[in-house]
């Protein structure tokens, strides 16, 4: 078949797809009024629950000040921005500001996803509050959720990664912060990821459950720091067995001496479970706090797609 035939073949599939059911499966969502929508939640809230495939929402670039959920009855979404610096979803609540007790951090989203089998392409998703505390740019609890070349831009907890039975995948995306700014519970791949801290802290806050074989793993990453940034922590416990590895990763000279930091319960250096692997850079140290560790080859040999993860990593959400 022609390359001219087999789009056309395409095209007529998801016309008639569409024809049948009364679903619209490719959305446009564009701020000049040249697309099906003018908000991202807008779109979100007219496709149809529990679709029988995918839905794809494009969205032009564009300034989107707007508070975006992605609801769990609208698994199967793809958000796919036309460019990642210049279609920016962005929101500014924190701790205080949001003012809903303890708890408080949770509901400072300027993203979240609880739908399963959800996608991201080319978005920056910021929250803007600036350095008053938590203030989350996403939140994900969903399971079977990729971000690929996006942009997530913070302060203090800037990227919650949340659901014990939930697997999340990131692909050549940015990360910025300062203090815990990726926590959560979730299992998650960081695969070819730059990390930036913006001072003095600790990147990561696993809360990884008792049981699980991974958390948090960052493969083939970079992890770069601002102008004057010289005493980072890779991470420590948010809960007792937390779990985090770096593999194959670049450390700037920010990484400081010991990596790991413990927290405030008597079984974080017993419980909790941090790991490198042939990383390089000046941050890079075999010489870490004695209750961390350092993979073998065969052990890190384990740390792949398919067994973090499962087989859906190989699926094209395009």
């Amino acid at each position: 078949m022609s390359k001219i035939g087999f789009i056309f073949l395409f095209v007529f599939s998801v016309f008639l797809a569409e024809a049948q059911t009364g679903i619209q499966f490719e959305i446009t969502v564009a701020q000049d009024g040249s697309g099906d929508f003018e908000s991202i939640q807008a779109a979100i809230y007219a496709t149809k629950a529990y679709p029988p495939q995918r839905i794809t929402i494009f969205i032009k670039k564009g300034l989107y000040r707007e508070k975006v959920c992605v609801p769990s009855w609208n698994n199967k979404l793809s958000l796919i921005g036309e460019d990642r610096d210049n279609t920016i979803i962005i929101w500014d609540d924190y701790f205080n500001k949001i003012n809903r007790g303890r708890n408080s951090t949770f509901f400072t989203y300027t993203l979240k996803v609880e739908a399963d089998d959800f996608n991201a392409e080319n978005l920056t998703i910021s929250n803007a509050a600036g350095p008053v505390g938590q203030a989350v740019a996403l939140h994900v609890v969903g399971n079977r959720c990729r971000f690929k070349n996006c942009k997530f831009l913070g302060n203090q907890d800037t990227a919650f990664l949340d659901g014990e039975n939930s697997n999340q995948l990131f692909e050549n995306c940015i990360i910025t912060g300062t203090t815990d700014f990726i926590f959560g519970s979730a299992t998650v791949v960081f695969h070819k990821c730059t990390i930036i801290s913006k001072k003095d802290s600790y990147i990561t806050a696993a809360s990884t459950t008792k049981g699980k074989a991974f958390g948090f793993v960052f493969i083939d990453c970079k992890l770069n720091a601002d102008e004057g940034v010289e005493n980072v922590y890779l991470g420590r416990p948010w809960r007792p067995y937390a779990k985090t590895v770096f593999i194959n990763c670049y450390l700037g000279g920010h990484i400081c001496q010991d990596g790991w930091a413990a927290w405030s319960n008597k079984e974080d250096k017993s419980a909790t479970y941090y790991a490198e692997y042939n990383n390089t850079g000046p941050g890079a140290n075999t010489l870490r706090v004695k209750w961390a560790n350092q993979l073998s080859s065969k052990e890190a040999s384990k740390y792949t797609l398919k067994n973090i993860l499962g087989e859906w990593t190989a699926k094209s959400y395009k």
